[in-house]
Formats: structure tokens, C-alpha cells, sequence
């Protein structure tokens, strides 16, 4: 499925994956500029889990209760976790990869059901940026392109909630940014499912182009210009006899996790050439230590500790691009020393 929707939903030098996934999914119901997910959806895929016996991931329903079942666990209030680990690399022109620090994050994903049917997908997000080799979280980092040595912003989202319908949600404000209206009519929640053998594979890719939050005028060294380009990759595998298990109430998943984006703005390189690209796993858990090593889990504990624990209830917090959240809580550079 591939999406295209000019919003500042993605600018998040960091969303981590499983937001990004379905800030991706609410791109779908923008009809400017967005291919309906049924148009490439399960009204193509093959193989008889597509169809059932317990779920039919050709209609809205089936793939409500899915896509909740992999996301979070349906005995509600129940919590599951997600996690994501990778890297981020350099693409310069003309010039070879560049490998430049780990990417490592997770959330707590709770749900709740509403009397009209709705649910409610209650989530905390953190990514910690990290020594590719030590596996350390880091605290200060020296950009090898630059020779200069930063402090990375890590990334924490509190709380990042949506609604998981029988249609596609609508494409969140972000703080007033977005300024697309609403589509006449919000598409049934249909995703792409395809069976292989005993796995059902779900993908969703989705390439946006939208105002920079962070404008050159103001933030010289952070923006990587007026427009902001981002692309995300998202690939789910999941085992075909669990999603047709009406026993289970959460179903994991595996997959990956690919985006392409400007240079994230705590590295300061400003609008040099090129991007940065992630190559990230992701997938679900109960127990956390199963993926992290200590110095990743030492360190949420320490910085994040709350981010270990879902929101028990709704909040009506605005979702921000973490553009917008770098510019409400940082600020410019100064300019950078001679050498």
C-alpha cells in the first residue's frame, strides 16, 4: 500500500515505528492525494486466512479487530509491548554509507473499548539514540561528516493515543499544522493482508512532503530547509493460524522498519546534502529485557521510567511531530566555532 499525503504528521525526525505505522494509516483518509488502501488492500491477497474462519480481513470489521489484536491486547486494559532496533545511517552524494549511531526504542500499548465499538489505543513511545558498537545510550555524539561533537535529543512521546475503527482515521491537526480538511467520506479500515504458507504479511509505505517546523530563518543549523521530505516502510509478518485463533486476544508480529529523512536536528547539518535512513526490526513483546541489552533498559529506567507503563485512560492531548515537540522545548544553536 503506498500513501501520499502532504502533512506534517511524519516530521518527526522521530516517531517511533508503531505510531509512525498508523499516523501512516491516518494518511489513507485524506483522498487529495492518498491511494485508498482497498484499491492495493486484502481484495488482492490470497490464501484462506485472508477470509477466515475467525476474522475477514476483506472487510472494515476484520480488520479492526486485526490490526487491535497486533498492536495491544484485546482483554482490555491489558498492556503489551512494542519495540523497534536498528540503525541510522548517512546518505551522502557520491559518497559510500555511513553508518552513524543505533536506534533502539519501544511503547506500552493499553486498550480500552468504547460502547460504540471504537477502541481506544492508549500508548507511551521513547527512542534512544545509541553507540552503534558499545550499545550505550548516547549522551553526547561526534558527528563524524562534521567533526563536531553534539548532544542527541532523544525522543519521548506522551502520550501518543488514537482510536482503531472499522474506517480509517482521520489525519491528526499537530498542533494546527495540518490543514487539510477532512475527506467526504472515511474509507473502510481495509489493510493489505497477503497469505505466504503459514504467515499473513501486511506492508504500508507512505512518502509525504510538508512545511518544515523547524523554518531555516530561525533554526540555520537544526532545518534542513522550508520543506521537509520523509518516506516510511513499514512490513508485518504474523502467523496466519494465530490471527484465526478467536482463543487469543493479542497476536505478535515481526516485521521492519525503513524511513528516509532529512538529517535529524540535533546533528546541526543544517541543509547539507543528503539524508538520513533507518534500518530498524520491530516487533512485539511481553518481556522487554527478551531485546534490550542493560544499557538501553538501564537508562529508560532511569530517564523514562513511566514510559514502561501505558496511560490508563484517554487523553485529548494533541499529537506533535517531534519538529514541532524540537521546537517548543529546544533552541537554536549558536553558530558553529571557527576550527
Amino acid at each position: 500500500m503506498m500513501l501520499t499525503s502532504r502533512r506534517e504528521l511524519l516530521s518527526f525526525a522521530s516517531v517511533g515505528a508503531a505510531s509512525a505505522a498508523t499516523l501512516a494509516l491516518g494518511a489513507c483518509a485524506t483522498t487529495s492525494r492518498a491511494t485508498a488502501p482497498a484499491a492495493g488492500g486484502s481484495k488482492g491477497g490470497k490464501g484462506p486466512a485472508i477470509e477466515g474462519p475467525y476474522l475477514d480481513l476483506r472487510t472494515g470489521k476484520g480488520n479492526q479487530m486485526a490490526y487491535a489484536r497486533i498492536q495491544g491486547d484485546t482483554d482490555w486494559g491489558k498492556q503489551k509491548y512494542f519495540w523497534f532496533k536498528g540503525y541510522v545511517n548517512a546518505v551522502q552524494p557520491g559518497k559510500r554509507i555511513v553508518d552513524l549511531v543505533g536506534a533502539q526504542g519501544f511503547g506500552a500499548i493499553r486498550l480500552l473499548q468504547r460502547p460504540d465499538g471504537a477502541i481506544e489505543r492508549l500508548c507511551r513511545e521513547i527512542i534512544l539514540y545509541t553507540n552503534i558498537r558499545s550499545g550505550e545510550v548516547l549522551t553526547e555524539w561526534r558527528n563524524s561528516i562534521t567533526g563536531e561533537t553534539v548532544k542527541p535529543v532523544h525522543v519521548d512521546n506522551d502520550p501518543f493515543n488514537y482510536l482503531i475503527e472499522d474506517a480509517f482515521p482521520l489525519p491528526p491537526s499537530f498542533g494546527g499544522l495540518n490543514r487539510e480538511g477532512p475527506p467526504p467520506k472515511r474509507p473502510p479500515f481495509i489493510l493489505p493482508w497477503y497469505q505466504h504458507g503459514d504467515w499473513l504479511e501486511m506492508e504500508i509505505h507512505i512518502h509525504l512532503s510538508y512545511p518544515n517546523a523547524l523554518q531555516p530563518d530561525k533554526w540555520p543549523r537544526e532545518s534542513s530547509g522550508p520543506t521537509a521530505q520523509v518516506s516510511e516502510y513499514f512490513a508485518h509478518h504474523v502467523r496466519a493460524a494465530d490471527m484465526q485463533n478467536p482463543k487469543l486476544t493479542t497476536v505478535d508480529y515481526r516485521g521492519t522498519w525503513n524511513r528516509v529523512t532529512p538529517w535529524l536536528p540535533w546533528m546541526l547539518m543544517g541543509q547539507a546534502p543528503g539524508f538520513c535512513l533507518y534500518n530498524c526490526f520491530m516487533g512485539t513483546t511481553r518481556n522487554l529485557d527478551e531485546i534490550f541489552g542493560r544499557p538501553v533498559l538501564d537508562y529508560a529506567e532511569k530517564h523514562y521510567a513511566k514510559y514502561f507503563n501505558a496511560p490508563e485512560a484517554w487523553s485529548g492531548e494533541p499529537s506533535l511531530s517531534s519538529l514541532e515537540h524540537y521546537a517548543r522545548t529546544q533552541q537554536p544553536a549558536p553558530p558553529k566555532a571557527p576550527q
